[in-house]
């Protein structure tokens, strides 16, 4: 079994099957690890949901549109914000409601993830928690988590944040900081390449870090809005 895990995907089921094809992920076997964020942006959540129902080993870490989009499908009050951040098209691809299975994974997903003294979270934590007593709301939104990643790694002698071997967190888009694969700040490895808002969507094979990306999500969805 290899391990792999995926950045935020938002909605663009295309980027998701290069990925996955790509890095010749084996549906019944390997193990995918999604850092959250499948919905919104995109005009195919419906689709990335269907896709990753044929992923026999599959973790997904809730992000905050992920979160969102549970809220509608079990008919709890929609944010506004939501609608005006890829939500619009999260509905669309659902005209009739979310099916039970993919409300299923959702409903299954996890604040994050611990495999083998490696964390898999959405946005960040808080160093001076320990998991157990995190605030989720700090699980799905934080960024100062990864900038203060960012501070350590630019040390002449940067030292770990936390007590893991390695964190994997999405949430922010790194394309806006100018990198176009996933970065490692300090043990923080950052796995938003901005799929999202138009760039390439990430996914790497845990164990030997090799990366595989999609297309520009832009150009696989040319009359398509993603976050922007």
């Amino acid at each position: 079994m290899r391990k792999f895990v995926i950045g935020d995907i938002h909605g663009a089921n295309i980027a998701l099957e290069q990925c996955l094809e790509r890095s010749a992920f084996d549906f019944a076997n390997d193990l995918l690890i999604s850092i959250g964020d499948i919905c919104d942006g995109w005009p195919e959540t419906n689709q990335c949901f269907e896709t990753l129902l044929k992923v026999q080993h599959f973790v997904l870490t809730m992000g905050n549109h992920d979160f969102w989009a549970l809220e509608w499908a079990l008919g709890n009050e929609v944010s506004p914000a939501w609608l005006a951040n890829g939500g619009e098209n999260t509905l669309k691809s659902y005209p009739d409601g979310m099916p039970e299975s993919h409300l299923k994974i959702l409903s299954a997903a996890k604040s994050y993830h611990e495999l083998d003294n490696k964390l898999f979270v959405h946005a960040g934590i808080d160093t001076s928690l320990s998991m157990e007593n995190q605030d989720s709301s700090i699980l799905l939104w934080d960024r100062n988590f990864f900038e203060k990643a960012i501070a350590e790694s630019m040390k002449e002698h940067p030292t770990s944040l936390t007590s893991f071997k390695e964190v994997f967190i999405g949430h922010t888009p790194i394309h806006k900081l100018g990198h176009t694969k996933p970065i490692k700040c300090a043990e923080v490895w950052m796995m938003d390449t901005g799929a999202g808002w138009g760039e390439k969507l990430s996914i790497m094979d845990i164990e030997t870090k090799e990366v595989f990306q999609s297309d520009r999500v832009e150009n696989l969805y040319p009359k398509g809005a993603g976050r922007n």
